[in-house]
């Protein structure tokens, strides 16, 4: 398989408040940065890992909008994933909630923050805080790495098509 990734994520722990922030550069345009998180048909062929099928019910992403999907495996793993859009601003900013349905107390609060760096880059910041450290560490303990990683992989081959 190839891939047109060339940059790396990095995946940074807050030691003062339970966040985590994720720092991606795209060689692609913010619009079509912006537009992948937006539309819900990119959104399906980017999100999560690898060998994942992705069923996208719910997805309305405008300032009070919500969304609901769920990634499966051939193994019949399912983790399914909801929350509410706050606040979209074009090309810009995202916040949003995430819930994880096997943690429904636990909240997130993400917000995606897409900077145009000249060139036809971008960089996106990605924080996510939650309630608690313990919750935190929980998040990153998770496997959230690897599907962050091969997202973004994803997402490389699709801006590049």
């Amino acid at each position: 398989m190839t891939t047109t990734n060339t940059h790396d994520t990095q995946i940074l722990v807050d030691t003062e408040v339970p966040l985590v922030r994720i720092i991606r550069e795209f060689d692609a345009p913010v619009e079509k940065v912006f537009r992948a998180h937006t539309d819900v048909d990119l959104f399906r062929q980017w999100n999560g890992p690898r060998g994942y099928k992705m069923d996208v019910p719910h997805f309305d992403c405008r300032t009070g909008g919500s969304y609901r999907y769920t990634h499966t495996t051939d193994t019949g793993f399912v983790a399914g994933f909801y929350g509410s859009f706050h606040e979209v601003r074009e090309n810009e900013l995202i916040v949003q909630t995430f819930t994880f349905d096997g943690v429904p107390d636990g909240v997130a609060l993400e917000k995606l923050h897409f900077e145009d760096l000249g060139n036809g880059r971008t960089r996106l910041t990605a924080t996510s805080l939650v309630d608690s450290f313990e919750d935190r560490d929980a998040f990153v303990a998770s496997g959230m790495e690897t599907g962050v990683n091969e997202g973004y992989e994803k997402l490389d081959e699709l801006l590049a098509s």
